[in-house]
Order: C-alpha cells, then sequence, then structure tokens
C-alpha cells in the first residue's frame, strides 16, 4: 500500500449524499486510470456490513456529506409565550398610560414625576411578574403527566418549554422508513404472467424448485443460444418457475454473513460454512432485495457466498452453482432499476438480469399483455413492484458493450449521461420472468392515526430519502392517500418552462396528493416558490421523495414561512435530525436506527401511534390550561391594581397603597397562589372523549384561548370587579379606615377564589384542598396581622353580610352570563358530554 504511487481527484465537497464523482490514477507500471463513483464511497458514520474495507480519506471535518447536511439547532419559543409576550406589552402600556392619566389630573406641578413613579409602583401588579414563573412550572406538570401516561408508555419529555405546541400543530412532515414503517420487508406474491404465487403456495414453489433440480442435476442449460423454434415452445411451469427463482437469487447487492453463536463473524472473514451452524444474515442497502433472497432461501434457491468477483448458490439438492460477476448497474433514482451480468461458471453463459420499477421496464422487455394489469393489482393491494427480466449476451456483445462502458466512465463530464446512454444501448428486447410483491410492514395502528390526524384538521407531508416507488406505495397502504383521491406523479424538472408546464398541470387537478423528488422541489422554488408552496398546502397529502437532510429541514422552514402555522416533525433516524430541530415542535422515535432522533428531538416516543394521544391529548391539555392559567394569574394583578386606582381617585389622587406590606405580597402568593396554579389539573373533555372526536382540536389551532377578544374581555371582568369591591366597601364605609380595608380585602380573596371555582371545568381532589387550604390560610391570618385588621370587627355580623353582600355583586353576574352562554351558545366540547 505505501509504495503505490498515484493519485485521487473527487469532486469538491458538496450536500448531495446520493453521487460522487472522481477518478484512481496509478503511476507505477504504467499509468492506469480507475472510475470512481458512489459504489467506491463510504461516507462518514456508516458501516461496513462485512469483511474489511481499504481506503483513502478525502471529506474531513465540515467537508463530510454528515455535517453539510446538518443544521445548527435553535431555542425553539413557542406561539403561546410569543402570545403572552404581547398582551404583557399591553399591560405595561396601560401600566404607563393610566400612571399618567392620574398625575395629569393631579396636575404637573412641582415634583410631579415623583408621584408618576409612584403611581407605576402602585399600579405595577397589572405586570404579571408572576407569570412567567407559573408558566414554567405549568409545563414541567404537563411534562411529568406525558411521561406517567400508561397509554404512551415510554414518552420523554425533552423540552419543558414547548408542551403546547402540540395543542396547535397543523402541519405534521413525518419521515417514513423505520417512522410509518417498521423497515421490514415481507415477500408476499410471484406472479409469472399465467400463474401467481403467494405466501399460501410457497409449497408449490419449493415443490417445481426440486423436481427442475431432481431433474437436471445442477440445473445447467444448454450455453447454446436457443433457436427461434425452441423459444417458441411453451415451456412448463417448472422451468419458468426455476427462470424466476434464480433470477431473483442472482440480481441483487445482496452480501450473506455468517455469524456463530458469539456474534462474531465465522474464521474472521465474510463467508463461511454453514454446515457449522452459524446463523446467516444478508446485508444490503435496500431492504427489499434482503427479502428476496430471504425468500429464495426459503424456497431452496439459497446465496452461499458472494463477494466482488462472484457469488454461489446452493440448490434445493445441494449442488452449488457459482457465477462470475461481470458489470453490477446500482439503482439510481434516475434510472429505477438495477442490473447485473453475471457469467455461468460451468457453461460459459452470460446473462445479463434486471429488475426495476414497472414504469421502466415495460419499454424495456418484450411485448406482453399482463404486466401493467399485475402490476396495478399488486399496487392498489400497497405492494411494492418489481419487475426481473433478463437477457443472454454472446462473447461479443458483451466484450463491445464492456469497452464502451469503461470508456464512459472515464470521462469526466457527463460521466452520467454517458455511462447511463451505453446502458440503454444493452437494456433493450429483454425477455420478462416475472412480477414481485413485497410489503413493507407498516408499524402498529399507523393507518388510524393517520385517520385521527387527519380529521383533527392536521396536513401531513411525507418526507424520505426513498424511491419514488416506495414512497408512494406507502402512501398508499397506510392510508395517508385515500382511495378516492388520485396522486400527481410530480415529472424530472430541468429548466423554468419544465417548472411552469408542471405547475399549470398540477394546478388544474383537485383532491389530488402530490409525489414529488427532492431535485425538483430545489428546481421549481428557484424560479415559482411562491405558487408551488401555496398549490402544496391545498393539497390532502404531500410526499417528497429522495430527500436530503438538508432539503428535509428546508421544507419544513418553508411551511413555517409560507403559512405562518405550526408544525411537528417526526423521524427516527439521524437524516431527520435536522428537520425534528427545525421544526416548532421535533418528535423522534426510538427506532432500529438507534437514539439519534429522540435524543435531538423535543418529545421522543417508542411508536407512531402515539401521536395521537400525545397531541390530542396532552397537547389540548398543555395548551388550554396555559391559557386559562395566564388569564388568572393577568384577573390577579388587574383587579387589586383597578381597586387601587379607585382608591386613590376617590381620595384626591392620593399615591399611597391601600394595602400594606405584607397583605400586597400575600394576595399573589399564600392567599391565591395555590388555587390558581391548581388550573394545571383543569381540563375540559375527558381524554376519551378527545380521541373519540378529534374534530375539537380544529378549534385550538383558531387560536382562540389566548386572543384579544378574550385578553379584553378579562380586562373588562378585573375593571368591573375592581370597582365593585372598592365601591361596596365605600358605600359600607365605617368610621376606621381599617375597616374598609378589612371588607374589600377579605371580598378581593374569596373573588379570586369564587371565580377560580367558576372557571374549573372537572374538579380535581387537589383544586379542592388547594381553595381550602387558601381559604384556611388566609382566616388564620386574620387573627395574626393584627395592625392590619381588628380582630373584635371580623367576628361581628356586620363584617359578614358586608362581605357576602360585596363578593356576591361582584361574581353572581358572572356565573349567571356564564350560564346563558353555554345555554344559548356552547363550546363544541360541551356538546359531547
Amino acid at each position: 500500500m505505501f509504495n503505490i504511487s498515484g493519485e485521487v481527484y473527487a469532486e469538491r465537497p458538496q450536500k448531495d449524499i446520493h453521487s460522487f464523482v472522481g477518478t484512481f490514477c496509478r503511476y507505477d507500471g504504467g499509468k492506469q486510470q480507475d472510475p470512481l463513483s458512489i459504489e467506491n464511497t463510504l461516507w462518514a458514520n456508516t458501516v461496513v456490513a462485512s469483511g474489511t474495507a481499504i481506503g483513502i480519506v478525502i471529506y474531513t471535518g465540515r467537508e463530510t456529506r454528515a455535517v453539510m447536511n446538518t443544521a445548527k439547532p435553535t431555542a425553539k419559543v413557542g406561539l403561546l409565550d410569543l402570545e403572552i409576550n404581547t398582551q404583557t406589552k399591553v399591560l405595561f402600556i396601560a401600566t404607563m398610560i393610566l400612571s399618567l392619566i392620574l398625575t395629569a389630573l393631579k396636575g404637573f406641578i412641582g415634583l410631579w414625576y415623583r408621584d408618576f413613579f409612584r403611581f407605576v409602583l402602585l399600579f405595577s401588579a397589572i405586570i404579571p411578574l408572576s407569570l412567567r414563573v407559573n408558566l414554567d412550572m405549568g409545563k414541567m406538570v404537563y411534562s411529568f403527566m406525558i411521561q406517567r401516561d400508561k397509554e404512551i408508555a415510554g414518552t420523554i419529555a425533552r423540552s419543558t418549554t414547548i408542551p403546547e405546541e402540540l395543542g396547535r400543530i397543523q402541519y405534521m412532515l413525518s419521515d417514513k422508513t423505520g417512522t410509518l414503517t417498521e423497515n421490514e420487508m415481507v415477500f408476499k406474491r410471484l406472479h409469472l404472467g399465467t400463474v401467481s404465487f403467494g405466501q399460501d403456495s410457497e409449497d408449490e414453489v419449493i415443490t417445481h424448485l426440486q423436481t427442475f433440480y431432481q431433474q437436471h442435476g445442477t440445473g445447467r442449460q444448454s450455453a447454446v443460444t436457443p433457436s427461434r423454434k425452441t423459444s417458441a415452445i411453451k415451456r412448463s411451469i417448472v422451468t419458468r418457475v426455476n427462470e424466476a427463482v434464480k433470477a431473483l437469487a442472482l440480481c441483487h447487492n445482496v452480501t450473506p454473513v455468517y455469524e456463530d453463536d458469539n456474534n462474531v463473524e465465522a474464521n474472521g472473514t465474510v463467508m463461511a460454512d454453514k454446515a457449522r451452524g452459524d446463523t446467516v444474515v444478508y446485508q444490503a442497502a435496500s431492504p427489499d432485495e434482503v427479502a428476496l433472497v430471504c425468500w429464495t432461501e426459503k424456497v431452496g434457491l439459497t446465496l452461499v457466498e458472494r463477494d466482488l468477483n462472484g457469488m454461489q448458490l446452493r440448490t434445493p439438492v445441494g449442488s452449488m452453482l457459482n457465477y462470475t460477476i461481470l458489470q453490477i448497474f446500482p439503482f439510481t433514482s434516475e434510472r429505477k432499476r438495477m442490473g447485473i451480468i453475471l457469467k455461468d461458471d460451468a457453461t460459459g453463459e452470460i446473462i445479463f438480469y434486471m429488475k426495476g420499477a414497472d414504469m421502466v421496464m415495460a419499454n424495456i422487455v418484450q411485448y406482453n399483455d399482463w404486466l401493467d394489469e399485475e402490476c396495478g393489482n399488486m399496487a392498489r393491494e400497497g405492494l411494492r413492484t418489481l419487475v426481473v427480466a433478463k437477457k443472454r449476451l454472446s462473447e461479443d456483445q458483451y466484450h463491445d458493450f464492456e469497452t464502451r462502458y469503461n470508456q464512459a466512465k472515464l470521462s469526466m463530464q457527463d460521466r452520467t449521461s454517458k455511462v447511463a446512454a451505453v446502458e440503454d444501448s444493452l437494456e433493450r428486447d429483454m425477455e420478462l420472468l416475472c412480477v414481485t410483491g413485497v410489503e413493507d410492514k407498516l408499524q402498529v395502528d399507523v393507518r388510524p392515526t393517520l385517520e385521527l390526524l387527519r380529521n383533527a384538521g392536521i396536513k401531513i407531508w411525507m418526507l424520505t430519502g426513498d424511491k419514488l416507488e416506495t414512497a408512494t406505495c406507502i402512501a398508499k397502504s397506510s392510508k395517508l392517500v385515500s382511495r378516492t383521491q388520485s396522486i400527481h406523479v410530480c415529472r424530472t424538472i430541468l429548466n423554468r418552462s419544465d417548472a411552469h408546464s408542471e405547475l399549470n398541470t398540477f394546478r388544474r387537478k383537485s383532491d389530488c396528493a402530490l409525489v414529488i423528488k427532492g431535485d425538483d422541489i430545489d428546481m421549481i422554488l428557484q424560479f415559482y416558490e411562491h405558487e408551488f408552496m401555496e398549490l402544496a398546502c391545498q393539497c390532502p397529502a404531500v410526499v417528497c421523495c429522495r430527500c436530503s437532510p438538508t432539503q428535509k429541514a428546508d421544507i419544513v422552514h418553508l411551511i413555517k414561512t409560507h403559512t405562518k402555522k405550526r408544525t411537528a416533525a417526526i423521524g427516527d433516524g439521524g437524516n431527520d435530525v435536522s428537520m425534528i430541530q427545525a421544526a416548532d415542535a421535533g418528535i423522534g422515535i426510538v427506532g432500529k436506527e438507534g437514539k439519534q432522533a429522540a435524543l435531538a428531538a423535543d418529545f421522543s416516543i417508542t411508536q407512531f401511534k402515539n401521536v395521537g394521544r400525545l397531541l390530542m391529548v396532552h397537547g389540548r391539555n398543555s395548551y388550554k390550561r396555559s391559557a386559562t392559567l395566564s388569564h388568572f394569574v393577568m384577573h390577579r394583578g388587574l383587579i387589586i391594581s383597578v381597586v387601587q386606582a379607585v382608591f386613590s381617585s376617590v381620595f384626591y389622587l392620593a399615591s399611597i397603597a391601600l394595602y400594606q406590606g405584607f397583605l400586597t405580597v400575600g394576595y399573589a402568593t399564600v392567599y391565591t397562589m395555590f388555587p390558581v396554579f391548581s388550573l394545571v389539573l383543569d381540563e375540559d373533555v375527558s381524554a376519551e372523549t378527545a380521541m373519540l372526536y378529534p374534530e375539537l382540536y380544529k378549534d385550538l389551532c383558531k387560536g382562540r384561548e389566548l386572543s384579544f377578544k378574550m385578553f379584553f374581555l378579562w380586562i373588562v371582568i378585573s375593571i368591573y370587579q375592581g370597582s365593585i369591591l372598592m365601591y361596596g366597601a365605600l358605600l359600607l364605609f365605617e368610621d376606621e379606615f381599617i375597616h374598609i380595608v378589612a371588607i374589600s380585602f377579605t371580598s378581593l380573596i374569596l373573588t379570586e377564589l369564587l371565580m377560580v371555582a367558576l372557571t374549573i371545568r372537572t374538579w380535581h381532589w387537589m383544586m379542592i384542598a388547594a381553595e381550602f387550604l387558601s381559604l384556611v390560610i388566609y382566616i388564620s391570618s386574620l387573627f395574626i396581622f393584627k395592625d392590619y385588621f381588628d380582630p373584635t370587627f371580623f367576628l361581628t355580623g356586620a363584617f359578614v353580610w358586608k362581605v357576602v353582600v360585596i363578593t356576591l355583586v361582584s361574581c353572581v353576574p358572572l356565573y349567571i352570563l356564564k350560564y346563558l352562554r353555554r345555554r344559548f351558545s356552547p363550546p363544541s366540547y360541551s356538546k359531547l358530554t
């Protein structure tokens, strides 16, 4: 290795993880140049599935694909916090204006600015400084409840700052593999045109293969190209089954790895003797290929060995079939097919096998009348279809192809298009062997969960790095796209005119799901960003395939920018981290791909189905409770400030406090803190009702709970109650000033406790305890703080009836209005209870 004299040319660092262009030149022993492509690369953090690899590092640090596709995390601030900040600014301005008005009424004479600042201090309770503390404590309670919910066991709230965001999600962006699916492929069907084999008829396939290899020994057929006469003869079903199964066992990029009981590769090599009883594990980039090879092993044709130069199969009768690998054409999103050229070591026959999507293979295989129909039938069942074909090549045909192919691969300009042109010259008039149907197992309850989210008014976008056909199949099988909806597949876009034409075509369709590739999105956004987002956001569902991690994050930013709606992103792998961090609420699934997504997310769950309860129940409760808590903390400060303002106005604009010392502090803490904070336990509907009627979730997205309408309504309530408390105490004024303080302050405390009781929709035992605890603390303090109160006055009947009258006048009208509103304009949730 150290004596090699050569150089590596590599393209400049870029984000695209699906392509690479480079060359390797050796100068020792004559100049030799070899092409380098994506097949020769190992990106950072990838794992060598089997054997060993020797290479040279070409990208490090910030130039690696992983780092270039990773976005810097930002601190997330919930919409509820932004709304409360805006309302707090309004209250601050109100404090300044009120202080200025009272100062102006008193007159700008002498040290007027001193009076102004005194009024600011007296009315400072209007600014809800304690609201931030109450909200943060409430968020901790919500996070604790999420983690204690047995219905979604294993859920972890990693961020305690945005649980309310879960109650206002309008766009859900989901990964596919490992999120909607379990990433476990199961072979379901093999169709030969005239006969179909499913899981219930595998025994027939096994019997046909055993019959064939018992009759033909090693299964070799004549290397001579069959004449037209023999090719015209209809082959038996046994031969056709063998050809199809053998093609599936050979046309792939799967490597068998044998591991002993200690999970160590046997003999320290990739291959080992299966007779030792070692466990075989098939490694491949595509789980589809693993499913096909596992099925061929199940029916008797086993892949025993595979390396760069050849592969070996074991037949049902125990004989070995050896093949030399001449060329491999890997799958790409543009070609939508993969191929392999093999040479049979026993007969010298050269065979070109190919498998791919039915759309492209239909133009490559010989004419037939069943391919389109059967592929459509399988697709409607949610199966991922692959069309398999073969072509026999003569020695001259192959050598001519090899020469042209090698020349194209060494080209540094337009290498991809030149290589594709050479490959296309070989892909003509191929013999159709079979169509396979593979099912990607969906996670438990994915379909009902997606339906639940749709009924809740949440639009779902699926962002995946998988190929278009795979993404479309999963969109259908998971019911992300319903059977009544059509699907518009965006064709490849190369320039502005293509983008304009595609947008016009899509604009004419209604109730249509959109399927588009990441590269095409980038091209459209260059010219028609606003138009595309307007159309896409109207779709019932959008599927973006072949997306890089950065593209996923960019799509999240686009939705947030163009719609101003709240987004949630859910994924399970490291490639989903950027998307999760970009969304308003990031949800990670602990899955087979590790915990990268779960650790980077705001909330981590164990299964996709848990998203429904996380949003419908905990999101709803968190948002509703925080909104109510905010109203009460503001109301608590406003009402005592109104009392102070009335007092100052009546007593010649005096800038002195009505409630001295501990009374002001105790009012916002020990006297009212527990009942107000107990509102974090309130709920308008039960968890079962919220899950049964997801339509209730739509009301939350309108943001009415913390709207300015509700904000000003609470201001009006505070002004009314504060005025009643102060003027009522003045009307019932006794000889001593201390009595007006006692009457008004007691009525103030009772009014706040009754208002909490008025607002509660579902009582909890801790709420009742908080009400009684606050009442006991206040009554006890009446006899302790003798400097503020006259203990003998509290025991008189006059004190009791005056307090009762003032309190009833401040609260009863609100009770009546609440009853009338529920009677004639009930909220949507009350109709279900």
